[in-house]
């Protein structure tokens, strides 16, 4: 069985794989602060039960992958490993300017997309973590680059922080665009506004897309990332939702690496 350990600047999410099947999936905090040794008791008793003998691993967080490195020379030092970093490789073509710069669950991301979806046209992945990202993927799998902007629950923790009037408030869908107070009117502007923003930039993208390659199939849209149900069936543009795109992306990694 595989572990794919997924971690993002928020939140860490760890899924088992039986060959292609995910059979369990996890979703924990990101502590820069842990030690190798914390992490591995976190670990250890969410894979109890579970015969791993392979590992897949991408990190935003620098100072929880060296201590992730660290963790597996200790106790997973005789299963084969795939980190995905500058020089892994992943079999994403970087269509970039510095491909140093992008990070390694876009990478996935890409990877995964592509093979789920990529069979029909172009691919744009939409992450919706502590930034939102918008990835690009070409019809031969390449990573074109793409868009970010603020994530949906930092933007909301600015706004409160900043203005004494207003404060943090649930993430959920309100009753109608014209907020009756204050608590609805804050919901109406993040999740409506933030689906706006989506699909947006989903409508430039496409625009250049037809322009880059006029004779593919249609664009296929994918949402991702913890927060990406606030806007489903809100958001005009997003065509499929894969909740563990990235745990599928560093499968398919692990398993081209160790061929």
């Amino acid at each position: 069985m595989l572990l794919a350990i997924d971690v993002g600047n928020t939140n860490t999410v760890l899924g088992i794989f039986d060959e292609e099947e995910l059979v369990r999936s996890w979703r924990v905090k990101t502590d820069p602060r842990d030690t190798a040794d914390e992490l591995w008791l976190l670990y250890r008793s969410l894979i109890e039960g579970y015969n791993v003998t392979g590992l897949a691993v991408c990190s935003t967080v620098p100072s929880v992958l060296r201590e992730l490195r660290t963790m597996i020379a200790r106790y997973f030092a005789e299963i084969k490993c795939t980190i995905i970093e500058p020089g892994t490789k992943t079999g994403v073509p970087l269509l970039v300017d510095n491909p140093r710069e992008i990070g390694a669950d876009r990478i996935v991301n890409t990877l995964a997309a592509h093979t789920l979806y990529g069979s029909s046209g172009p691919c744009i992945v939409v992450d919706f973590g502590t930034s939102t990202n918008l990835d690009v993927v070409s019809p031969k799998g390449e990573f074109l680059g793409g868009a970010l902007a603020p994530g949906i629950e930092i933007s909301v923790e600015a706004l409160a922080s900043r203005a004494a009037q207003l404060r943090k408030v649930e993430l959920v869908r309100p009753k109608s665009v014209i907020g009756k107070n204050t608590v609805e009117a804050l919901q109406s502007g993040t999740i409506f506004g933030f689906a706006g923003q989506v699909d947006g930039l989903v409508h430039r993208i496409i625009d250049e897309l037809e322009i880059l390659y006029p004779d593919t199939g249609e664009v296929s849209v994918i949402a991702t990332g913890g927060l990406a149900p606030l806007v489903l069936g809100i958001s005009e543009t997003i065509d499929f939702h894969e909740e563990d795109l990235t745990l599928v992306g560093l499968r398919l990694v692990h398993e081209r690496s160790q061929g």
